[in-house]
């Protein structure tokens, strides 16, 4: 059987060309790994595993599927995702208190925001 041909790299660009099954060269091999940030872990290995599934869905579910932010003025929203009130990184907690609804776009600005207040 005649040895499979190769292809070019998947990552933009790049002139190589591999045979590997992922599309990546050797060089760009850690593409190929996904979207995760080295070190950082699985949702799993970061405290989001099934437990954290239940409780986000009872969460959705206490607030409606509506967006519980102030910034969305006077309108509700549909939320696809539970965000912690005070950031795990500052001392918060998973407890019900601690958690509300948010859309998409609106737990987007409020990370950014936890963000630029952590670095001053």
């Amino acid at each position: 059987m005649p040895p499979k041909a190769k292809r070019p790299c998947r990552s933009p660009m790049c002139p190589a060309k591999t045979q590997a099954s992922s599309g990546y060269c050797d060089q760009h091999e850690q593409l190929a790994s996904g979207w995760a940030k080295p070190g950082r872990g699985t949702a799993e290995q970061r405290g989001y595993g099934w437990d954290w599934r239940k409780k986000r869905a009872a969460i959705l579910k206490r607030d409606r599927y509506l967006c519980q932010c102030d910034d969305c003025k006077g309108f509700r929203l549909p939320a696809s995702e539970v965000d912690h009130i005070t950031p795990k990184s500052m001392g918060g907690s998973d407890d019900f208190c601690n958690l509300q609804s948010l859309n998409a776009d609106c737990h987007k600005a409020k990370t950014q925001r936890e963000a630029l207040a952590a670095r001053s």
